[in-house]
């Protein structure tokens, strides 16, 4: 008797960056050199991968949250790249993508689904080994390496050269507060430009030595208050004002620290008591979102997750 065709499914986690620093533009790809800690977290998508329907020439895709040609979605452009460089010639596929990160957000969505189905597609096809999924995974983008394997990352280069951190040992609270609108990320990283908000290749790499000596035994949260900035806070808050009305009220309601998620325009407040509880913090972080009304988009609340809640899964 011939087997079902398999149909696989996986998370794609959203991420958070504990620490953002910026450097100089690479000249090689003009690409912006980084140091930040990408931490992946429960706010997920949910991406699944199997046969496409019969008399199907080419893989297909269906996600009605995102705009534009389904060729133009990174996740699409994940198994395009996939099938090229594994020549894995395996029949047409039918990609699902069920948002639930807020799309241009700072959350790393599009790039949380590409790497979502890369591990599909491996399985899927016995194809591509760890190696190779990282270097498609940083050909698509910065923030889509660190999320081929969920977790805790630090992250430099312009995303791609990746050092693992431990799980932190206790969680922590994260209040996700959406700006309910766009932002271009280039656009960010422009204005940044402008303000002369970058840093030099020395302080990049003191700061990312920083942030990896205060992660390195699974502590939650940096000690030092100045690793967990975003030196693009002030270049979005420069292109939408409103930006700053955000960040002031989640700090009122008891963000500490509050700062912008990525190149925004996600407001995140962290919350967590050293030595209490590991359900405190997402306590903490519920009554803060109450504490903000009745706001359009809602405020989500999360956790931070590791590998093993992007597992595939054979429905």
């Amino acid at each position: 008797m011939s087997r079902r065709p398999r149909v696989l499914q996986a998370l794609a986690p959203a991420k958070v960056n504990l620490g953002l620093f910026v450097g100089p533009v690479r000249e090689h790809d003009a690409r912006h050199e980084l140091a930040t800690v990408m931490q992946s977290i429960s706010l997920a998508d949910e991406v699944t991968l199997g046969p496409a329907p019969d008399g199907s020439a080419a893989d297909q895709l269906i996600c009605p949250e995102i705009a534009g040609p389904p060729e133009h979605n990174l996740a699409a452009r994940a198994l395009r790249e996939f099938r090229r460089q594994t020549a894995w010639d395996g029949p047409p596929q039918l990609l699902r993508v069920v948002k639930r990160i807020p799309v241009a957000a700072g959350l790393g969505g599009g790039s949380a689904d590409a790497a979502a189905v890369l591990r599909l597609a491996r399985a899927a096809s016995g194809l591509g080994e760890p190696e190779l999924l990282l270097r498609i995974a940083a050909e698509l983008g910065a923030d889509v390496p660190a999320q081929v394997r969920p977790g805790r990352w630090l992250a430099r280069g312009a995303g791609e050269e990746l050092h693992a951190l431990p799980a932190p040992r206790s969680a922590f609270g994260i209040l996700i507060v959406p700006g309910g609108f766009e932002l271009s990320t280039a656009d960010v990283y422009a204005e940044a430009d402008r303000l002369g908000a970058t840093r030099s290749h020395h302080e990049l790499g003191e700061r990312g030595e920083e942030l990896a000596a205060a992660l390195e035994r699974a502590a939650p949260l940096p000690a030092a208050g100045e690793l967990l900035h975003n030196d693009l806070q002030r270049a979005a808050a420069s292109l939408r004002p409103e930006i700053a009305e955000t960040l002031r009220l989640v700090r009122d309601a008891g963000g500490d620290p509050v700062m912008l998620s990525g190149s925004g325009p996600t407001v995140i407040g962290l919350f967590s008591r050293p030595g209490g509880p590991a359900a405190e913090g997402l306590a903490l972080a519920r009554l803060a979102a109450a504490a903000l009304g009745e706001r359009d988009p809602k405020p989500i609340c999360a956790v931070p997750v590791e590998a093993a809640f992007g597992e595939v899964l054979e429905l």
